[in-house]
């Protein structure tokens, strides 16, 4: 008999990260609960009408229970065999979405599936982006320090980005920015990192900054830097022209390229947000979309920080432990939008307060760190990447959602994971942690 054919689903199986992801899906529904609670309802028949949302989502946990015993009990060669297949197969549903795709909250990004049910393919293909990714940069014949190699494997993670951003979803399109963390730990040169984290830190600056202010910090910063290193511009001319170059593109991205993009390419309400983030108000009167959609007389999407001032008084209001269980004022009255989806970090505040939040996150950096753990002690390429791959989205979402609640980043719509209300989000993963899990648990076979 085969291997596979003697094998116990127990066999190999990281159980701690079993549990830990368990304990987080549970503390989901739990707050789910806590946003819908009805004291008028019973809340045992209420869980098992699907009616509401929190009965809706131990649903989906029942059914992400059956898949990821599925994922257990499969042959973990099929991930690697399919890894390419499956992208092209996530990559054709992305593109059916602008054909047969439902819109909600201004997101063409859903096929609907009947029954009120609705599937997001931009985040299922998070995992075959991952496997694809994993196959690719585990290939024999790969270099990954030539830049060709680097392109490609860029083009992997990017090209369901770019269909994201069409179907207006940049919050999901910011996600395939953490395959780039990957790709480092492989061996993509850190200059460009840290040429991304410039950029970052220029567009920040030039919103706070006023632009006579910025471009004599760039001036002097360019000059400082000329200054300490006038021997080897003495010995080559070129580093001269290098810092020149870089001081001229640092000063027209600041000048011409940012004001572009928030005034031409991001509509109102999503320049208000990320401009909000830094304590600014950004005037629609300079976009362009809002004065298209002025001129012939269609809605605007006004700014509005409502959502964010809501989020931090719920946070705010459950103080050091929390105002209990059940007991949040902020929580019970409905007030902050989206509680139960993006917003679902907020009950956890109000009902444990600072305490609690922190002893959560625990978890989630255990749960990562145990991840990392995983890919470390891989003995292939393709396990390996893909380990990383899991870390770095898992990491990204809970991150930027954090964040976002709080006010330190722009409402860009990511769910916060096992946490957040949704089929789609939970299902993607609860795929993507198991098929780590299958893929550990055969790491001594040889998988490439």
């Amino acid at each position: 008999m085969s291997t596979y054919q003697n094998r116990s689903i127990s066999k190999g199986i990281d159980w701690v990260t079993v549990w830990l992801y368990a304990f987080i899906l549970a503390v989901g529904i739990m707050c789910i609960f806590m946003v819908e609670y009805n004291s008028d309802q019973p809340w045992l028949s209420s869980f098992l009408t699907g009616q509401t949302n929190y009965s809706k989502q131990l649903l989906f946990a029942g059914i992400c229970v059956v898949v990821a015993t599925f994922i257990l009990l499969s042959d973990s060669k099929l991930y690697t065999a399919f890894a390419n297949l499956l992208y092209a197969f996530g990559i054709l549903l992305m593109l059916a979405t602008f054909v047969i795709g439902k819109s909600i909250n201004g997101s063409k990004s859903w096929i609907p599936l009947g029954g009120g049910f609705n599937l997001q393919p931009a985040e299922l293909c998070k995992i075959f982006a991952a496997l694809a990714l994993a196959k690719y940069m585990s290939r024999q014949d790969i270099d990954f320090t030539k830049i060709s190699s680097q392109i490609v494997a860029g083009a992997i993670a990017m090209l369901p980005a770019v269909l994201s951003v069409a179907q207006n979803e940049t919050g999901l399109a910011l996600v395939y920015a953490a395959f780039f963390i990957v790709m480092y730990r492989e061996g993509l040169p850190g200059w460009i990192l840290v040429v991304g984290f410039s950029f970052g830190a220029l567009v920040v600056a030039t919103l706070v900054l006023q632009p006579l202010t910025l471009f004599i910090a760039l001036t002097l910063f360019a000059g400082a830097v000329v200054y300490f290193n006038i021997k080897k511009i003495k010995r080559r001319l070129s580093y001269l022209f290098f810092i020149i170059f870089v001081w001229l593109t640092c000063v027209g991205i600041s000048v011409f390229a940012v004001p572009y993009i928030f005034n031409n390419v991001f509509q109102c309400y999503q320049s208000q947000r990320i401009y909000s983030m830094v304590g600014k108000d950004y005037d629609c009167s300079q976009n362009k979309a809002a004065q298209t959609a002025e001129s012939e007389n269609r809605v605007v999407i006004k700014p509005d920080d409502y959502n964010v001032r809501q989020s931090k008084i719920a946070i705010g209001s459950g103080g050091l432990f929390g105002r209990g269980f059940l007991k949040g004022t902020q929580t019970r009255g409905k007030y902050v939008p989206e509680q139960h989806t993006d917003f679902i970090f907020t009950s956890l505040g109000e009902a444990f307060g600072f305490v609690g939040c922190f002893v959560f996150l625990l978890i989630y950096f255990f749960l990562l760190l145990r991840i990392v753990n995983m890919a470390e002690r891989q003995r292939s390429t393709f396990s390996r990447v893909y380990a990383y791959s899991v870390a770095s989205i898992l990491f990204l979402h809970i991150a930027v959602n954090v964040c976002m609640t709080i006010g330190l980043f722009p409402i860009v719509g990511i769910p916060l994971p096992l946490m957040s209300y949704g089929g789609s989000s939970l299902l993607t993963f609860t795929i993507l942690i198991f098929i780590l899990i299958r893929l550990d648990a055969d790491r001594n076979m040889v998988l490439r």
